[in-house]
């Protein structure tokens, strides 16, 4: 069994990345404040399950979107 095995399709992997697009620059829109912090954090755990295709929370719950 692979760790970081692919099990998110395209789209969501696209999605994921959008959105994590709009929380990273968060602490510098919003200011040093803990919720911009923390918005961040949600943001690059978003991107690097675009980047690599693996959801750790999908791993769990053996949730598979991947088509393949």
């Amino acid at each position: 069994m692979e760790l970081f095995k692919t099990n998110q399709n395209k789209p969501e992997r696209v999605l994921r990345f959008i959105v994590a697009l709009f929380l990273l620059p968060a602490p510098i829109v919003l200011g040093s404040t803990l919720y911009a912090f923390i918005l961040c954090g949600i943001g690059s755990i978003l991107l690097f399950n675009a980047v690599s295709g693996a959801c750790m929370i999908y791993k769990v719950l053996g949730v598979d979107t991947c088509n393949t």
